[in-house]
């Protein structure tokens, strides 16, 4: 879809170029082009979903849609700087328009007030990335198998207190460009009798690079992200490696499957009973040990915090961003962010 994108307008008027200066300059006109021809859905108006928002709102895609159901409330205000204040009971999507607009007027930024889960099929393929935050596990993998099959690029993202995760489905294959330093062979005038072989030997010269095209093709769907045979040998070697968060993740949906909700403060201590006796069912169904999870992780996954939404909600944008403008290497394909720790891990799961 990419390369009908660029077939689409290939010229950048002169207000875009200077719109667009600095990241001309950063990742160069190509990699611009390929964003202004894409379209994007953004599922969620969450702390989250905002930052996600604000990043390719900023970078300068096409079109970006914002669809939400639910409805404003007070503790949605506390990490979403899009919403005024004033906008308890409306739709969060509607609500967050405005502010989302403002920040960059060449997108083209519309508000869905519909639930995700009512959406035919033919609705997500007029996309060329979707991404997903607050969603079932039901639904982001009907989504993701859905987009996959159609040349789609899909993203699910989300934030548990102090802990965050993002996932990237870019397809069987993903081109993209990788700007590397120039090798440069040395003049042989310069080198002697004396020099030996060592002087024959290409100089890296940080100040020239150029353009290296590569293929990524190690990403799988999230179904298959998510249903690791723990009890096969391969993954047994990579249990130690294995970043706690990603159960904690399974903990977490089960959770929302369950309830339909995240867990809430105002019922601490009913939800972390529960949590913990999830983590159990799920690491047993899994083989594995309840220890892996500690007893006091409940203490630190409810409610979204603002500061982990703006670290999860950049990495998200910026993969984002890298997969619609084909430049650079992707995450592949899952990226966890633990707030207790400061600190985030890019792993692996699925086939080879």
């Amino acid at each position: 879809m990419i390369d009908m994108i660029e077939k689409e307008d290939s010229i950048i008027s002169e207000e875009e170029a200077a719109q667009y200066d600095r990241q001309i300059r950063l990742w160069g006109l190509d990699a611009q082009k390929r964003l202004r021809g894409s379209r994007v859905l953004l599922v969620g108006l969450r702390g989250l979903g905002a930052e996600v928002a604000k990043n390719l709102i900023l970078a300068g895609v096409k079109g970006l849609t914002l669809l939400d159901h639910e409805q404003v409330t007070e503790e949605s205000c506390r990490a979403q700087f899009l919403i005024p204040v004033s906008a308890q009971g409306q739709n969060r999507a509607q609500a967050s328009l405005e502010r989302a607009q403002y920040l960059n007027p060449m997108v083209a930024v519309k508000a869905d007030t519909d639930r995700v889960e009512e959406k035919p099929d033919e609705f997500f393929l007029q996309f060329d990335a979707v991404c997903l935050t607050g969603c079932s596990r039901d639904l982001m993998i009907r989504v993701d198998q859905l987009c996959s099959q159609n040349n789609i690029k899909v993203f699910c993202g989300d934030v548990f207190g102090y802990h965050g995760y993002m996932f990237s489905d870019l397809g069987l294959e993903h081109n993209y460009v990788e700007e590397k330093p120039k090798a440069v062979k040395p003049k042989t005038e310069e080198s002697n009798e004396h020099d030996g072989p060592e002087a024959k030997k290409p100089k890296v010269d940080p100040s020239e690079t150029t353009m290296i095209k590569k293929v990524n093709v190690d990403f799988c769907c999230l179904k298959d992200a998510l249903e690791v045979d723990w009890t096969s040998e391969k993954a047994k070697s990579s249990l130690k490696r294995t970043p706690v968060d990603y159960f904690l993740l399974h903990v977490l949906l089960k959770f929302r499957t369950d309830k339909g909700r995240d867990p809430n403060p105002e019922s601490f201590a009913e939800d972390s009973t529960l949590l913990r006796q999830i983590r159990d069912d799920v690491l047993e169904a899994m083989t594995l040990s309840s220890e892996l999870l500690p007893h006091d992780f409940v203490s630190y996954c409810f409610s979204e915090m603002a500061p982990v939404c703006a670290v999860v909600g950049g990495v998200l944008g910026q993969e984002v961003v890298k997969a619609l403008s084909q430049r650079d290497a992707p995450h592949r394909n899952f990226f966890f962010f633990d707030g207790m720790k400061g600190s985030g891990v890019v792993d692996y799961f699925g086939p080879n």
